[in-house]
């Protein structure tokens, strides 16, 4: 059973297999985590800057496109600046617990890649790990509680081969 189910809304998403890099952005994530992927299932979808921009307005108030957006299932956050977030509860029924969704917009994820000389393939990796972190309650506004994510993002992608994101300029 995959972690990841995939919803292909502009089909620029094909040719990178967005499915295959969710799926194994979401393996090792969870897994980094001691989370069980079996245990769990996120939705990503994969749009463009106009669908993103909408949702962006919608759920942030903030007509722009951005490169990545996530709705989490459950509030998972501390409440301690730069504690970590208490972990999901696995599910007590048969099947997968839902995480949350996540939407990547190819467009500035593409302009992003670009701009800092990386492969597009392991920025849109790169965008998936820092969503499902934000499912499972990480976030970046709070300083501690940014050094906590950046430093998990960069520990998962290092397992993966991918160079440091926060040496460079990507807009996250």
């Amino acid at each position: 059973m995959s972690l990841t189910d995939c919803l292909i809304e502009d089909r620029r998403w094909e040719d990178c297999d967005l499915a295959a890099l969710a799926e194994r952005a979401g393996q090792l994530t969870l897994a980094q985590l001691g989370l069980d992927p079996e245990a769990f299932e996120i939705c990503v979808m994969g749009c463009d800057d106009a669908r993103i921009a909408e949702l962006n307005t919608e759920f942030r108030g903030k007509p722009t496109p951005t490169n990545v957006l996530s709705w989490p299932a459950e509030e998972l956050g501390a409440e301690d600046e730069g504690a970590r977030p208490e972990p999901p509860s696995e599910p007590d029924f048969p099947g997968p617990a839902e995480l949350g969704d996540i939407a990547i917009s190819w467009d500035t994820c593409a302009r992003e890649a670009e701009a800092g000389g990386l492969p597009f393939e392991n920025h849109v990796i790169h965008l998936v790990v820092h969503g499902i972190l934000h499912l499972l309650g990480y976030d970046h506004i709070r300083d501690g509680d940014a050094e906590l994510m950046e430093g998990t993002e960069v520990e998962i992608l290092g397992k993966m081969g991918i160079r440091d994101p926060y040496t460079l300029s990507t807009g996250i």
